[in-house]
């Protein structure tokens, strides 16, 4: 791409410059979580609030910002917590007018994912809420006739000559800078922006472009701002239980997607205990009852084993836990930009390490000829089967001290020539994860950071089209994702095996679709892909418990007819190739026993289900007080922490989170009965143990009846949990 950017030191001109070239009609395309160019995006939404001239429309997904508190004792638990992990992050300014419907009638913002919650209260956000398919996204984005994008890049120097990386979000925009360069020699009016961060990863693959692929770079010391990292959220007994059925499904020398959050982090501590721990993995299925109920499922389907071939990550999200899994050898399983090459991997013909067999396979197979030509020189080269340092010459191979071989593998003598000079040792260019975009808590950029580069360049980071989609490379694509295990989370399943995702049944969004209905409808087309949505059997909301196991919903994300795997705490069920009543069957027997009858009622009802059927015994005793049980002497042995992989709250912060959790369980009614204001009063006494926490939130010395009355509440919080 011949392109001669413009290069700023302040975003101002860079914006100021832009207006000029394009006009005041600006549909500003940002990327999703990490990616945003905040400083750029900032400036035009300065410009459009000043002027009313300007219509700026922002294309975006996953606005991050801090999190909010809705009392008194959850500011004095947030705000220090905020300003220490996100200090220096310049805060979107957009997010807050957006959330209380206050931006100006010039200026609209569209998501097409919302930070999970975030904006559920906001009618301005919902209204502007634009549902697609992470792959239909760039689509879209050119039927909104998008005219300026604005990413963040990171940036290094190699042999004096300066290359630029999309570092964590080449999602989109690998796809969508074809398609406006295209519209742009047409003689539309496009700009294409890039703001400078080497606080992000350089990565490499597809990420790593040049400077020409922009038409303007803004790069300042001042614009090096600390990159987003939200912390890691704690995983409770629940979601180790659904890690534990989940992780028996996953195939050795398979393919693994999953996402970001606790149901993720067990999912990685499980696999992690499987591979380097496997005896007691095993001991923790037998005594969870899982091989008993679901060893068939499992059999056929995943294993229990350590990981020997290892597993391969296609992924829309790079997440911290593949890093320890990496680090682990468990993602070890490194594919290969070639389709015959691939497959012989898959079936065991050739392996990593390059002998003259290599190319006995090669030639059979018919990848490469037995007179080499220069594309299979080209190939043996790429590969690192053949030397870097030789050139083929006229149908010979000229080593680096000139001699020159015949490239003919037919005559044996010359093969052995070959083998003896011109072999690698073993193939390069392999990658053990695929993946678009990445989001995580700092230390996960630390990581990435000081990863060799070697390591680094095994991670391809590239464009949604390629992980999210089978079709378009789909030759190469298919031998690469064998046995591949989407694993994503919903929210509720129907009896019929609907799944609700990302949104309430009143129609309101929570999250979004994403990426979640590519891979469920990915894992049909594949020969040996599953779909596993992981669903916690029930939820509380409003002091009420609810079965996220329901007869019907009024939202569904995946349809019914691509119902594959559901797993909650409290088993697996197989739904595809079901009939309906197996399925409610199969989902009846993994629900909440406190719920079970109802759905069973429900379902004969409708006709359903046959009124012979009776939950059997195995299945009878779905009750969260057998999973604590069963994971308290594991935990006495320092297994299932709440934070696996560490955390940013101090040990004070953790207790006070449970404290103030559990108070507001008590506001609302739901676990314990409103305190009386005699027992609060009991508390009139402070014990010292209680110093510390109330230092923390600054209530150590309260002068004021109201900063009483909030010491009172928060050290009756601590006494109710057994923390003081």
């Amino acid at each position: 791409m011949n392109n001669n950017p413009s290069y700023y030191s302040d975003v101002e001109t860079c914006v100021e410059d832009t207006l000029r070239k394009v006009g005041r009609r600006i549909a500003l395309g940002t990327p999703l979580g990490l990616g945003k160019a905040n400083h750029l995006v900032n400036e035009f939404f300065r410009r459009a609030y000043e002027d009313p001239r300007i219509d700026l429309h922002i294309f975006t997904a996953l606005t991050l910002g801090r999190p909010r508190w809705k009392s008194e004792l959850e500011r004095r638990y947030l705000e220090p917590l905020a300003d220490r992990i996100f200090d220096g992050y310049p805060e979107l300014e957009y997010l807050e007018p957006l959330k209380r419907g206050r931006l100006p009638d010039n200026i609209r913002v569209t998501e097409f994912y919302f930070q999970p919650g975030s904006l559920l209260n906001s009618p301005l956000a919902q209204q502007n809420y634009m549902s697609s398919n992470y792959t239909h996204v760039v689509r879209d984005l050119l039927d909104a006739r998008v005219n300026v994008l604005a990413q963040l890049v990171s940036k290094t120097e190699e042999d004096g000559v300066s290359q630029y990386s999309l570092s964590c979000n080449p999602d989109i925009t690998l796809d969508l800078v074809p398609r406006v360069r295209e519209a742009k020699r047409e003689g539309a009016k496009i700009a294409l922006l890039a703001q400078v961060n080497r606080n992000l990863p350089f990565m490499y693959g597809d990420a790593c472009v040049g400077s020409s692929y922009f038409d303007a770079i803004v790069e300042d010391p001042k614009y090096e701002f600390p990159l987003f990292g939200p912390p890691n959220r704690p995983v409770d007994t629940v979601e180790y239980l659904i890690a534990l059925h989940v992780t028996s499904l996953i195939r050795d020398g398979g393919t693994l997607q999953i996402g970001i959050g606790a149901l993720e982090d067990a999912v990685t501590y499980l696999l992690k205990l499987r591979h380097a721990q496997n005896d007691l993995y095993r001991e923790i299925l037998n005594e969870a009852g899982v091989l008993k109920r679901f060893g068939k499922i499992i059999e056929r389907l995943g294993g229990t084993d350590p990981f020997e071939r290892g597993l391969y990550a296609s992924s829309e999200m790079l997440v911290d836990g593949f890093l320890d899994l990496y680090r682990s050898g468990i993602l070890r399983r490194r594919v290969y930009g070639h389709a015959g090459l691939q497959r012989l991997l898959n079936d065991g013909q050739i392996s990593e390490e390059v002998g003259s067999a290599t190319l006995d396979v090669l030639i059979e197979a018919g990848v490469i000829s037995a007179h080499l030509t220069t594309e299979n020189f080209s190939f043996l080269q790429k590969f690192g089967i053949f030397k870097p340092e030789l050139n083929y010459e006229a149908g010979s191979i000229r080593l680096d001290d000139g001699t020159r071989i015949s490239a003919n593998l037919s005559d044996d003598n010359t093969k052995k020539d070959i083998a003896r000079h011109c072999l690698g040792t073993k193939l390069k260019g392999g990658h053990f994860v695929h993946a678009c975009f990445f989001l995580g808590p700092r230390k996960f950029y630390d990581n990435l950071r000081q990863m060799d580069r070697s390591e680094r360049e095994q991670i391809c980071m590239t464009g949604i089209s390629y992980v999210n989609e089978l079709y378009g490379e789909e030759e190469l694509k298919r031998p690469q994702r064998q046995a591949a295990r989407f694993v994503n989370t919903g929210l509720v399943v129907t009896l019929t095996g609907a799944v609700a995702s990302d949104g309430l049944e009143d129609g309101r969004v929570l999250s979004g679709v994403g990426g979640q209905y590519n891979f469920v409808a990915m894992a049909h087309e594949l020969e040996d892909g599953r779909s596993i949505l992981m669903i916690r059997s029930t939820k509380e909301r409003d002091g009420k418990l609810r079965s996220n196991i329901r007869w019907n919903y009024g939202h569904v994300t995946i349809p019914r007819h691509l119902r594959d795997i559901v797993v909650t705490e409290y088993g697996i069920a197989d739904l595809r190739g079901r009939t309906d009543e197996e399925v409610i069957i199969a989902l009846v027997e993994i629900a909440d026993s406190r719920f079970q009858d109802k759905l069973i009622k429900q379902a004969k009802r409708a006709g359903k289900l046959s009124d012979r059927y009776r939950i059997p015994d195995h299945a009878a005793n779905n009750r969260p007080e057998r999973l604590r049980a069963l994971l308290a002497k594991y935990r006495e042995q320092e297994l299932f922490k709440p934070f696996p992989f560490g955390t940013d709250l101090t040990e004070e912060e953790l207790v006070l989170r449970k404290a103030l959790l559990s108070l507001q369980q008590t506001l609302q009614g739901k676990k314990i009965q409103l305190p009386r204001l005699a027992d609060i009063c009991k508390t009139i006494a402070i014990p010292k143990h209680a110093r510390p926490y109330l230092e923390r939130m600054m209530l150590d010395h309260p002068r004021t009846l109201k900063k009483k009355a909030l010491q009172r509440a928060l050290v009756y919080a601590l006494a109710s949990t057994k923390e003081i």
